[in-house]
């Protein structure tokens, strides 16, 4: 079989995929040239747990004149993101190299594969906003921004396993604050100083996910800005798959440099979908 398969939804065919999971996201990954059309109406075929094969997103393999291999984000809407950590971490370990650049729509990735251990390092954090003013069912509520490949709300709370965070955050999402692209909205406890923990609701996936590695770096670079963290750091990240991440940093006044994202990869399936 070639590497890539040129696609068109309409004929019928036998794509082969690996179902792949990063500490509760997962993903179905695939090799295949198609337009983005037919990608966003596949991804949402495939994306279904009931008729599908069951994901948070589908990541599209390409051939890459920049990077190691080009990686393609849709979720399960179809939507087509710029960046997922998550993803990124489950291409790494697919490709066999201890060692492998991915080309995102967010810029070049380097990854680190030790076993089912992945690191990733992600580009620059940009576009970071403080107590941003909002009102939530006539609530005054204040949020932070910071984009990490894709763009994040993220709010502190206590009480974090006691939120609504599919109400509350999909309100949050479609906010006239984060308009027009939207946002992920992550929710942040802090346990103590060196651990917080986050939960996460996904646009595109329109629900709360397991997990979410933009949004785990999202939460801990802010924490970090907010509880002033200095120098290299790490930060460990529980999130609602109970399975722990890891975010190193170096911060420099209220930038940052040197963004790893690490934790566990797993390969769930290898199968034949009939389109």
């Amino acid at each position: 079989m070639k590497l890539y398969r040129h696609f068109y939804l309409g004929y019928n065919m036998n794509l082969k995929f690996t179902k792949m999971a990063a500490s509760g996201n997962d993903f179905v990954v695939a090799r295949l040239k198609a337009k983005k059309q037919s990608l966003a109406t596949l991804a949402r075929k495939v994306c279904d747990r009931k008729f599908g094969i069951g994901a948070d997103g589908l990541l599209i393999l390409e051939k890459s004149k920049r990077a190691d291999i080009k990686m393609r984000i849709f979720n399960a809407d179809g939507s087509e993101a710029k960046m997922c950590g998550n993803g990124a971490r489950c291409v790494a370990l697919l490709t066999g190299k201890k060692k492998v650049s991915i080309e995102t729509k967010a810029g070049i990735i380097a990854s680190v594969v030790s076993n089912n251990n992945v690191k990733i390092k992600l580009t620059h954090p940009k576009g970071i906003k403080l107590d941003i003013p909002i009102k939530i069912n006539s609530r005054p509520l204040k949020l932070n921004f910071i984009n990490t490949g894709v763009p994040h709300a993220v709010i502190f709370v206590e009480g974090i396993d006691k939120i609504d965070v599919v109400d509350l955050g999909r309100q949050i999402r479609y906010h006239k604050a984060f308009l027009p692209e939207g946002a992920n909205v992550d929710f942040v406890e802090v346990l103590n100083n060196n651990s917080i923990k986050v939960r996460t609701y996904e646009r595109g996936v329109e629900d709360e996910t397991l997990a979410c590695g933009t949004g785990a770096v999202a939460a801990v670079l802010l924490y970090a800005i907010r509880y002033t963290l200095y120098a290299t750091q790490k930060v460990n990240v529980c999130t609602k798959s109970g399975e722990v991440l890891k975010v190193y940093f170096e911060r420099k006044n209220n930038g940052f440099r040197n963004v790893w994202l690490e934790g566990r990869v797993s390969i769930v399936c290898k199968g034949v979908y009939y389109v």
